[in-house]
């Protein structure tokens, strides 16, 4: 794990009005939901969406979407404790509290809007749910985790890697008619923002952090190199 970390510093301007706009994304949309009016500007591209979504089940796809189910919620919060956890052992404290703020400031925002707003569901889902619809919980608790990831390898692997994480995840609350597409988009736009605006705030820290902890295990590798050289020299 040590050698796959290697986060970098993000552009302040550039990361700062890439947050903003997804943030805004989310605020907009949520605002629209406001008040006792339940057929928001974008009710008819959600329905059209969800009528999409119906005609793609096969008991494949039922499978790997309820796999998805359980890994988007339960399977992301298990993710981000081991994270955590990994980075404690590794000795990345201020890695680690990045991961765990991220995450948990994450699902505390996706729980107070759900409330907030009181967004009602689609009906007939194929999966069990709760609280209410947007934004959606499974995909901004997977977008946090999978841009908590590629920010810490730091490599364009990983970005990909996020992208189709979150896409997926995104496709899958359709599919299994959790949630509207405006709630999967939302909690992706708030999750990515909330990542974003937080490493802007810790980037330099965690970075100096993962930088003196690889060459701390360098010079570590040099010495007990160094005790074999000598001990086999002397034999």
């Amino acid at each position: 794990m040590v050698r796959v970390l290697l986060p970098r510093r993000l552009d302040q301007a550039r990361t700062t009005v890439i947050a903003t706009v997804l943030l805004a994304v989310a605020v907009v949309l949520g605002a629209m939901l406001l008040g006792e009016d339940r057929n928001p500007p974008f009710q008819g591209l959600d329905d059209s969406w969800f009528g999409f979504m119906a005609t793609l089940h096969a008991p494949f796809w039922n499978a790997v979407n309820l796999v998805l189910n359980w890994a988007g919620y339960t399977g992301m919060l298990i993710f981000h404790t081991l994270l955590a956890l990994a980075l404690l052992i590794r000795r990345r404290p201020r890695l680690a509290a990045f991961s765990a703020v991220a995450g948990l400031t994450v699902m505390l925002l996706t729980q107070l809007l759900k409330w907030l707003l009181h967004r009602p569901r689609p009906i007939d889902a194929i999966v069990a749910t709760d609280t209410y619809s947007y934004p959606s919980g499974h995909v901004s608790a997977t977008t946090a985790f999978v841009l908590v990831m590629a920010l810490l390898v730091g490599r364009g692997w990983a970005w990909l890697l996020a992208i189709g994480g979150i896409l997926a995840m995104m496709i899958s609350r359709g599919y299994l008619a959790a949630h509207w597409l405006t709630d999967v988009v939302g909690g992706a736009c708030l999750a990515s923002a909330v990542v974003l605006l937080l490493w802007l705030a810790s980037q330099n820290i965690c970075v100096q952090e993962n930088a003196d902890a690889r060459r701390a295990l360098a010079w570590k590798s040099r010495v007990a190199r160094r005790k074999r050289h000598a001990k086999q020299h002397v034999t």
